[in-house]
């Protein structure tokens, strides 16, 4: 899957973005069809969970986004990939039960 990583406002280092990729490359196991996706880090001033993780993937025929803080990037991507995966699973059973 194409991966763009866009980090808002301070530069994530290469161990970051090959966390990213290998978590949402661990989604194709449960949906093979995905064309791309999106990633936005950003630091925010307040709170203990001060980083939040956006992810947008695209499948065919819909977009799916979700969005998590956390204390790091790695617990915040954890989350979002597990709310992707079940979204996914949603996803495909809509379309296997509209499938005559």
């Amino acid at each position: 899957m194409r991966l763009r990583v866009h980090s808002i406002h301070f530069d994530a280092d290469r161990k970051l973005i090959d966390f990213i990729q290998q978590k949402l490359d661990k989604l194709h196991t449960f949906y093979d069809r995905l064309v791309g996706g999106e990633v936005f880090l950003r630091l925010n001033n307040e709170g203990v969970k001060n980083k939040t993780v956006e992810i947008r993937i695209s499948v065919p025929g819909r977009k799916l986004f979700a969005k998590e803080q956390a204390r790091s990037f790695e617990v915040a991507v954890d989350l979002a990939t597990d709310a992707l995966r079940s979204q996914l699973d949603r996803f495909k059973t809509r379309i296997q039960t509209k499938r005559p």
